[in-house]
């Protein structure tokens, strides 16, 4: 390897960051649609570091650090500025304290990053809720179109609520399944394939609404999961 190829995975790293440096700038400017876009590129420079990384093999402990860092600022901060914008423009009385509860999620989220960081046992699975996960989630929201989903996030309850819940998962203790393949046969993969092409079909028929209802969808095969490896703990 190249002195200078080394670095290409790093460079990726970087770029995810300032993508949500930008969307941070995007979302104090009240332009929430364009912030979600940029969650969504972050999200894009998040898979393919790791895809280059493994291709150049270039690991190092910087950057698998440098990651952590990118995350919470692309998955952690801006979803929060997202949400935070969301609330204030559901309330009616503007000069409020409630907006504020929004940074929960950054908080959550550096520390379930921090915590990722050190337990060995999440290398085939997560468990809680994955920051981009996570931020995918709050993206979908100024996305949305559906007349039922707008009346959603008019709520400002809702909008709450659905914050604490996405802070509490990112921490939780539930084993949620990384999709990494050992082989890609069908027989030893069929939940997964199943739904990857539910997911599919639902984001040609609702676009982003159907971000939410895939992480639903992704949680409660999860569970299935987990629950059929503790009754079969010898199954692969």
């Amino acid at each position: 390897m190249t002195y200078p190829t080394k670095y290409i995975p790093n460079a990726i790293t970087l770029s995810n960051l300032l993508s949500g440096c930008f969307g941070i700038v995007a979302a104090t400017q009240g332009n929430l649609e364009m912030a979600a876009y940029f969650i969504w590129i972050a999200a894009l420079l998040d898979f393919a570091d790791g895809l280059v990384a493994r291709a150049l093999k270039a690991y190092s402990t910087i950057g698998g650090d440098l990651d952590s860092l990118a995350d919470m600022v692309s998955f952690g901060v801006l979803p929060s500025f997202i949400m935070f914008g969301l609330i204030e423009n559901a309330l009616e009385v503007k000069d409020t304290w409630i907006p504020y509860l929004s940074f929960v999620i950054a908080a959550f989220s550096a520390l379930r990053l921090a915590i990722f960081n050190v337990d060995t046992r999440q290398t085939d699975k997560f468990i809680g809720l994955p920051t981009p996960a996570s931020a995918l989630l709050i993206s979908a929201l100024p996305l949305g179109t559906l007349a039922w989903f707008q009346m959603l996030i008019a709520s400002p309850a809702f909008l709450v609520v659905l914050a604490l819940v996405d802070a509490y998962l990112l921490v939780a203790s539930i084993e949620l399944l990384a999709f990494k393949f050992k082989n890609y046969s069908w027989a030893d993969n069929q939940l997964k394939y199943i739904f990857m092409i539910t997911s599919i079909i639902l984001f040609i028929l609702l676009r982003s609404v159907a971000i939410p209802i895939v992480l639903v969808l992704y949680i409660l095969l999860s569970i299935a999961v987990s629950t059929k490896s503790a009754r079969n703990p010898t199954t692969e």
